[in-house]
């Protein structure tokens, strides 16, 4: 235990030496939870305890690169204010010496359970040579932790073809008289999978099945699995790595979505349908779900992406979450939106009304690099349109949203948008009298939410502190409905 609290002391000093340094930054984002310093990815134990959003999250507190995994810890009682926490989590144990990688949290008598995956490296292969199993810490007030001795609680790999290196990510939740828990895994041949373990105490667990399995496209390992229920059907969320692009879909090194079906909790097998992602932009991985007291599904996930160039880290931090997200589902397929909490960020609401909008047009009022804008467009008479986001006219740079109405296409364009990576992503949406956006830039961010968030797209942009132009265009008139954009 004196180890595990040296090395928590350790890297409060690091974050401490580096935060003030990186606190006006000019890519920090203002109301997105990023790290005081440092590396952050996958979001952790996203919970809802003692009247408090808690969030943990990967965090490597001695530099802005991926590194030896902590948790760091963030709080909220509304999803806005987000309080900073002493680190949760840090490597101090034979089983988790390498690393304490993604998991869960859960509740059980009033005590806050982390339940993670302890990595080690051995000597050969990163990818290869590696022991991981799972460990629960324990804590009475949801801030100070506790390794349990009897860790870990899961140390072997089932038999079966079962990957005995890749092992990881726990997600934990409670069903009847039951805890179940689904790890991320794949075959001995790398093909993606997720298993399911049961435990009537949390700390004895018995392997239950593979519960789902890739076939075809579906990537050689599925990290960080999360099952809930929603509408009386169960909703895997999983992050499929390696599938190849089909399309306009799954261009980006990783990627995140859901299958929908029903989980048979007594052979373990879940039977699905298709898959489906869950953001079209860039930068999204990683998604964990909750469950808060008003019975909404949350989510959030890391809005970076693998192997990204990521321009803040020569500035000494890396990483951040995405807003939290309401998660509903409708005809068969999951919809994702801001939670309403947001809306206390607004200052300064700029309105119009019934604008018509021909080649390029600039609204009065409508500018900035950290703002939330609303808008309905009456898209009748017209075939491409779009808004352009961050624009400096004299650098040309510029973050563009296109809409294409005969394809039903839309492309989110970042090969302007500044420093870091370019490209573009493309998905399909509905597009009849009136399209409906909500979008929310912040300094280094945009999350377009479509049709209420029929379709999310996500992306990290670097530009300049100059580039706070916002511009319309259509190639045929097209009417803005109404419009609102809020300072946050």
């Amino acid at each position: 235990m004196e180890i595990f609290q040296d090395r928590i002391k350790d890297a409060e000093e690091a974050v401490s030496r580096l935060k003030d340094s990186v606190k006006e930054h000019q890519w920090r984002l203002r109301y997105h939870v990023v790290p005081p310093a440092g590396w952050m990815n996958d979001p952790n134990g996203f919970c809802f305890y003692k009247g408090e959003y808690h969030l943990f999250y990967q965090h490597h507190p001695f530099g802005p690169e991926w590194g030896p995994m902590h948790w760091g810890h963030v709080k909220s009682k509304d999803m806005v204010n987000w309080e900073y926490l002493p680190i949760a989590m840090a490597p101090s144990e034979d089983y988790d010496k390498d690393g304490c990688f993604s998991g869960s949290a859960i509740e059980k008598d009033g005590k806050l359970y982390l339940i993670y995956t302890g990595n080690v490296w051995i000597d050969g292969k990163e990818d290869e040579d590696l022991k991981q199993v799972q460990a629960i810490a324990v804590s009475e007030d949801g801030i100070h932790f506790k390794k349990l001795a009897g860790n870990p609680v899961i140390e072997k790999i089932p038999e079966g073809d079962i990957n005995k290196y890749h092992f990881r990510d726990p997600k934990v939740w409670k069903h009847e008289d039951f805890y179940y828990m689904v790890l991320g895994s794949k075959t001995n041949n790398n093909t993606g999978q997720a298993l399911l373990y049961r435990s009537k105490s949390l700390l004895d667990w018995e392997f239950v099945s593979v519960m789902a399995k890739g076939e075809g496209n579906f990537g050689f390992m599925w990290e960080c699995p999360d099952l809930f229920e929603l509408d009386g059907k169960d909703v895997l969320v999983m992050s499929p790595q390696g599938m190849k692009p089909e399309g306009n879909k799954y261009h980006n090194l990783h990627q995140s979505g859901y299958l929908i079906g029903e989980l048979n909790y007594q052979t373990g097998e879940l039977q699905y349908g298709d898959f489906h992602m869950l953001d079209h932009g860039f930068d999204f991985y990683a998604p964990q779900t909750m469950i808060d007291d008003k019975g909404r599904r949350i989510m959030v996930a890391w809005m970076d992406m693998w192997e990204s160039v990521m321009p803040t880290q020569t500035s000494g931090y890396a990483g951040a979450m995405t807003i939290p997200r309401l998660v509903t589902s409708s005809n068969g397929r999951l919809y994702t939106t801001p939670v309403p909490e947001l809306q206390q960020l607004r200052k300064t609401l700029v309105e119009h009304q019934h604008v018509t909008v021909a080649e390029e047009t600039w609204l009065d009022g409508v500018h900035g690099d950290c703002f939330e804008l609303i808008t309905r467009i009456d898209i009748r008479n017209a075939s491409s349109f779009g808004i352009k986001l961050r624009v400096n006219k004299e650098t040309g740079q510029e973050t563009v949203l296109q809409f294409d109405k005969q394809s039903g296409k839309v492309t989110l364009d970042r090969n302007k948008s500044g420093t870091g990576a370019g490209g573009t992503r493309e998905t399909e949406v509905t597009m009849h009298k009136n399209l409906d956006l909500q979008i929310f830039v912040d300094k280094s961010s945009v999350e377009v939410f479509i049709n209420r968030g029929e379709k999310v797209m996500s992306a990290r942009i670097y530009p300049d502190e100059q580039a706070t132009g916002v511009f319309f265009f259509a190639d045929e008139p097209v009417k803005l409905t109404e419009l609102k954009k809020w300072d946050l």
